[in-house]
């Protein structure tokens, strides 16, 4: 099993700030998924924000429109978009997943419901933080 930092995810009421900072301060380029476009992204599924994707040339920043009510609207029990969190990407989701539930870890599986091709689960730390994990071109998963 294969587990990588793929990501860190900002939320704010106003993306634009965040993603100019970003751009100017640190010289961060525009970037889309794996190559893709925009068109990648799904927003029927309980969150229809906006999303700037940059990156270094290894590591992306999602900047993500904060959405108080992702949890509520697709009935799960963590919410990714209130204050952001960190992702990893993982070539054995079903294994991660397996592991939490040994470990007593809930985590919440929304399947492929913000980016085609995204198997996404979301749980916390001992400390609150939201981690996501994702596997890409995954069987989807019912969320």
């Amino acid at each position: 099993m294969t587990t990588r930092f793929h990501h860190v995810n900002f939320t704010a009421k106003d993306v634009t700030d965040l993603e100019n900072f970003y751009k100017d301060v640190l010289e961060l380029d525009q970037t889309y998924y794996g190559g893709h476009d925009a068109d990648d992204q799904i927003k029927d599924r309980g969150y229809g924000g906006h999303v700037a994707f940059l990156t270094d040339g290894t590591t992306e920043m999602h900047l993500a429109t904060r959405d108080l009510n992702v949890a509520f609207k697709t009935g799960k029990g963590v919410n990714p978009l209130d204050r952001g969190h960190i992702a990893f990407r993982t070539d054995d989701i079903e294994g991660i997943k397996k592991r939490l539930t040994q470990r007593g870890i809930p985590y919440a599986d929304y399947g492929q419901w913000a980016i085609k091709g995204w198997d996404q689960i979301f749980f916390q730390d001992p400390e609150g933080n939201v981690v996501e994990v994702h596997q890409v071109d995954a069987e989807p998963t019912k969320g």
